[in-house]
């Protein structure tokens, strides 16, 4: 194995997860699970004992080897059955005799269905998932899984609640706690989890929490929320395959086709419409590029008007990046929601720009007993021919590079402002002396950095400065030591 692989295995997790091998062109070739991902990947290509027939011939065929993080095996295990399903890997290899490997049962043939493990599986219209491998680990995660969906385990329902109901781990439908149709509901979300993951319902969630909001029925929405507050709290275990590259999953979740290398992001900063002032910020391949980073003072908008200014700085980028033929980049991120969103894409379609994708990332509005608040929790990302935003899980690698992008966007709009705040503020101290003026102030401030320090200095000081002879510098000093 050359250097190539040896650099691929050192930068993966030595943590659960699950791993994808893939050949040169793409296509995977093997799914598998493990307690440390990069020691179980290293024992392929460093074996203790030579490798022979199909696992010789799959090693030898590894181009690319990317993970699933999660936090336990168990839970490896559970995403490695549904990845294998969902990819079919040429070499894993089938269960010949399944009927001895364990399985996850839920039994939708029955009114409040349970999910347990059972080996055996009949024709009698419930829904199993598996086989698994390891019974051990599978009731690892099944422990994990009745936290989230606290679903009845007794074989015959009892007339008042066990034990599980007063540990949570069970809603007590036999002592009616919960209803037929809020328990089917739930079970409606476990299918979901078992067959898209985490992001999918969480995404199913979302959307129940946002019909909610708007038909104005605030109790059931924070309900809603707190459920996916609790799924994205949780550590990566997504079912679905996310690629283990930031960059690479941004494209996946977003769905763009090219490759995503040059992404620029703009800002824009004011207070009350003073100094008013916005940022463009450039990253190449996942790191900034602060040589290109561009600062705009606003020119066209008066007052307070968020949106005409980000219309300006995207206008005035791309005006000129069109006129130097310039290329440009692979995503463009606003930050804002929808109505900065709209302002962007509309500006770009006047310069005739409709190649380029464009995203919108902001925290909506939240509920709090009932009131909406500003500041969400979830980032909500914003998309052209998207009617919903898209909210991805707290712990995405993509979101985090999103964020990463819009602060840093932020940041450097906001220093840009403070330092025209400041700046302003020392030339109106200069305004009160007689014989200083625009180019004089430039001068003294270019030469001292600050209006202390020219208070400060002594006549043969001032005299040094570019433009201030005798007289001038005599004022000055008069001026600060009346």
């Amino acid at each position: 194995m050359g250097m190539d692989h040896k650099e691929k295995i050192k930068g993966l997790p030595a943590s659960p997860g699950v791993y994808i091998m893939k050949d040169a062109g793409g296509a995977v070739l093997y799914v598998g699970k493990a307690a440390n991902i990069r020691k179980r990947v290293a024992s392929y290509f460093y074996p203790k004992r030579r490798l022979y027939g199909r696992l010789e011939s799959m090693v030898s065929k590894v181009d690319r080897i990317e993970c699933v993080p999660t936090a336990t095996e168990a839970e490896a295990l559970v995403y490695e059955n549904s990845l294998i399903k969902q990819l079919a890997p040429k070499y894993n290899v089938m269960l010949r005799d399944d009927k001895s490997y364990p399985r996850l049962k839920l039994t939708v043939n029955e009114a409040f269905p349970r999910l347990f493990i059972t080996r055996k599986k009949l024709p009698d219209g419930a829904l199993y998932y598996g086989p698994y491998t390891s019974g051990l680990l599978l009731r690892e995660a099944l422990v994990a899984l009745r936290q989230i969906f606290p679903l009845r385990s007794c074989g015959k329902m009892a007339k008042r609640p066990c034990l599980n109901y007063h540990l949570r781990q069970c809603f007590a439908p036999c002592a009616g706690k919960i209803d037929e149709a809020a328990y089917t509901e739930m079970i409606a979300e476990l299918k979901t989890f078992l067959d898209k993951g985490r992001p999918g319902l969480i995404k199913a969630l979302t959307e129940k929490m946002l019909a909610a909001s708007k038909e104005e029925r605030f109790e059931e929405a924070a309900k809603i929320r707190l459920r996916i507050e609790a799924l994205a709290s949780m550590r990566e275990k997504s079912v679905r395959y996310i690629p283990a590259d930031e960059i690479e999953e941004l494209k996946s979740m977003l769905g763009l086709k090219a490759p995503v290398e040059a992404v620029e992001a703009f800002d824009v900063s004011n207070i009350m419409g003073q100094e008013a002032v916005g940022s463009m910020i450039y990253f190449y391949k996942g790191r900034p590029r602060k040589s290109e980073y561009r600062k705009f003072r606003i020119k066209t908008v008066s007052g307070v008007d968020d949106y005409s200014m980000m219309r300006e700085i995207v206008r005035r980028r791309y005006e000129r990046s069109l006129e130097e033929k310039n290329p440009l980049p692979d995503l463009i991120v606003i930050d804002g929601g929808k109505g900065h969103l709209a302002a962007a894409l509309d500006e770009l379609e006047k310069l005739g720009i409709s190649g380029v994708p464009a995203i919108g990332i902001a925290k909506p509005a939240r509920l709090q007993g009932g009131l909406v608040r500003a500041g969400g929790e979830f980032e909500h990302i914003y998309m052209k021919d998207r009617k919903d935003p898209l909210i991805l899980p707290r712990d995405s690698k993509a979101l985090h590079f999103l964020e990463r992008i819009r602060d840093e966007a932020h940041r450097f709009a906001i220093t840009y402002h403070k330092g025209l705040r400041s700046k302003k503020m020392e030339f109106s101290e200069l305004d009160e002396i007689r014989g200083i003026g625009r180019k004089r102030k430039e001068a003294l401030l270019a030469r001292f950095g600050s209006v202390e320090k020219i208070k400060a200095a002594s006549l043969e000081e001032l005299l040094k400065v570019e433009r201030i002879d005798e007289k001038s510098a005599k004022n000055i000093i008069s001026h600060f030591r009346k």
